[in-house]
């Protein structure tokens, strides 16, 4: 079995078929962004890397059997300015349906963020299957809704088995540069935001006791917010991100701390995936008994 991997990332996709116990013979991945790779050929010796997606000849391809992809999600998201197609990086998902249309894979998945409707109609029209809508804090602690289109049959959503909240997977002691400067810290009135003035998500202290919300790709990981453990305010450290994500502890250690959490922010809930897979793993265990038979 090939797999092809579009806008591979951090390589969450082959987390996902490893932990659902799905057999490759070879994994290819499209990927652009230096520390991403370099994350990636760290954890993983066996990938195929085939460069740009812009650039990829999908003819030369031998066959493909599952081809997967996240299509930038800037354009789209309702955190950006909503650019949608207009968005270059959002625009790649053409580049996702011509090297399907080229590739004829067996099974394919796409994920993107929620969206609006329109939007969200123009790519299920290219895709040809209903998105189904999933949160990751089925299996996470971090709530996080995604739609993924996909013909791998009878994927529904994950049954709720994670009761894990942000308080769970907290390191017991993180470095003090986590913490806020003093200056931040000195307009703390002890509400629900470290600086009263600006209430947005990038301001705001959550509370441990929940799941955490989604985590994103900004710098430094602000854009997340701030918790409160043991009466000290600070930022999640790349670790936290990582376990938010279900990927293993210090996967995507050796870059800078801000590469980190980018790269945990545009990767995905490994476990979800992983869910999806099982049913791709139930099919590949068919044909080994088909064919055997």
């Amino acid at each position: 079995m090939n797999v092809l991997s579009l806008f591979d990332g951090i390589s969450c996709g082959k987390l996902a078929l490893d932990r659902a116990g799905v057999t490759y013979d070879n994994y290819f991945s499209s990927e652009i962004d230096q520390f991403a790779l370099q994350i990636s050929s760290k954890n993983h010796t066996d990938i195929q890397q085939i460069g740009d997606v812009l650039n990829i000849q999908a003819e030369y391809l031998p066959q493909i059997d599952l081809l997967m992809g996240g299509s930038p999600c800037q354009g789209f998201s309702m955190a950006g300015k909503r650019l949608a197609f207009d968005d270059p990086r959002s625009a790649l998902f053409f580049e996702f349906v011509k090297i399907m249309k080229i590739t004829k894979p067996r099974f394919f998945l796409l994920e993107n963020v929620r969206m609006k409707k329109e939007w969200l109609d123009i790519i299920t029209e290219h895709m040809e299957v209903q998105p189904l809508l999933i949160n990751s804090n089925a299996v996470a602690p971090q709530n996080r809704q995604r739609y993924y289109w996909t013909n791998i049959p009878n994927v529904g959503h994950p049954p709720m088995t994670s009761t894990q909240v942000l308080k769970d997977i907290l390191e017991d002691n993180p470095p003090d540069n986590y913490n806020p400067g003093a200056a931040l810290l000195a307009k703390h009135n002890g509400g629900d935001y470290l600086n009263p003035k600006y209430q947005g998500q990038a301001n705001k202290i959550h509370n441990i006791e929940q799941k955490a919300p989604t985590i994103c790709a900004g710098a430094k990981g602000y854009n997340y917010g701030f918790i409160k453990q043991n009466g000290r305010i600070r930022r999640l450290t790349p670790l936290e991100f990582e376990r938010l994500q279900t990927l293993p502890d210090n996967y995507t250690e050796g870059v800078s701390d801000t590469q980190r959490y980018k790269a945990c922010g545009n990767g995905w809930t490994v476990d979800v995936i992983a869910h999806i897979f099982k049913n791709l793993k139930l099919v590949q265990d068919y044909d080994a008994r088909k064919n055997n038979s």
